[in-house]
């Protein structure tokens, strides 16, 4: 069983919405997920891209979601701790929380 992970505001392969990045509101888009293997403990998140030029560029780093949550709204906010007692590690951009897209040219790949 994979755990399936989607965003209503776009699909998978399509270009991430310019809200989402730093030429727009730069912040995080909305995230569910399902088809959570029984007995998980906690998630976490990491958002990256491979084809950065200097190797791979961390955007967003999340982890201790409580295991009931299937989902992450809009522009979560970029705390430490959000209040489920989620953390937010420090990204490429040496920030706390998202950091969205904001590559330089040529094609560029995200994974979540």
């Amino acid at each position: 069983m994979d755990i399936r992970l989607t965003s209503p505001a776009f699909a998978e392969g399509e270009r991430i919405p310019r809200k989402y990045t730093c030429d727009g509101e730069d912040v995080s888009p909305p995230l569910t997920w399902d088809n959570v293997p029984e007995g998980t403990k906690s998630f976490a998140l990491i958002c990256d891209d491979p084809d950065a030029p200097m190797g791979t560029w961390v955007h967003w780093v999340l982890f201790n979601l409580p295991p009931e949550t299937r989902s992450l709204p809009e522009a979560v906010p970029s705390d430490k701790e959000l209040p489920n007692g989620a953390r937010q590690g420090t990204n490429d951009f040496r920030k706390i929380g998202y950091g969205g897209p904001c590559p330089p040219s040529g094609t560029h790949r995200y994974y979540l």
